[in-house]
């Protein structure tokens, strides 16, 4: 079983990394300016239970100075190995990880994770939550990079609107659903449909 999973870290990459990766940078970078837009990334292919959208944007933005948690189902052997290989991330836990990954149930509780401080609002970790689906329905979404409003499913709005409640602090959030990403920045405004 071992050679099954480290056979398998060796895969699922980007094959033709120049090109897939700055497109799927455009697509990460599109999801967080326009708060409700869903992109999609289909060109990795990490172990289960991390989804080709969840695993593209680990391929673009983890690096080895990018600490990483993973939550719940997702701190198994095949995922750990496949990010190790492909990114060369270091795992930490919840309140030093610079991104988090999951389902929202597991990356609970929300306060274990790094809001920023006043001085330095970047230093706050996003998490990369793994939804059913991707939709937009359910929630209004309002803010910067938004017209005049758009929809999304949420899995939790009351926790998000006490995130946004924190601006300039708080966490960044994408949603990954197959090859589908979303993202809610600590900017957007969330309110029930």
């Amino acid at each position: 079983m071992e050679s099954t999973l480290h056979t398998h870290s060796l895969g699922g990459g980007f094959s033709q990394a120049p090109q897939q990766s700055a497109r799927a940078f455009r697509a990460i970078m599109n999801a967080m300016a326009r708060p409700g837009s869903i992109e999609t990334l289909a060109e990795a292919q990490p172990p289960a239970p991390m989804s080709r959208a969840a695993g593209a944007l680990a391929l673009v933005l983890l690096d080895h100075n990018t600490p990483v948690y993973l939550a719940g189902d997702w701190d198994c052997p095949a995922v750990r190995e496949w990010i190790t290989f492909h990114t060369s991330a270091p795992f930490a836990s919840a309140e030093d990880a610079d991104f988090a990954f999951g389902d929202w149930a597991a990356l609970q509780p929300l306060s274990a994770y790094r809001i920023g401080t006043p001085e330095y609002p970047d230093r706050s970790a996003t998490l990369v939550v793994e939804m059913p689906t991707l939709t937009n329905t359910g929630a209004t979404l309002t803010g910067p990079g938004i017209k005049d409003s758009a929809q999304l499913n949420l899995p939790d709005i009351p926790a998000l609107q006490a995130n946004a409640a924190q601006f300039p602090l708080g966490f960044d959030l994408f949603f990954s659903a197959g090859d589908q990403l979303a993202a809610l920045p600590r900017s957007t405004k969330v309110r029930t449909a």
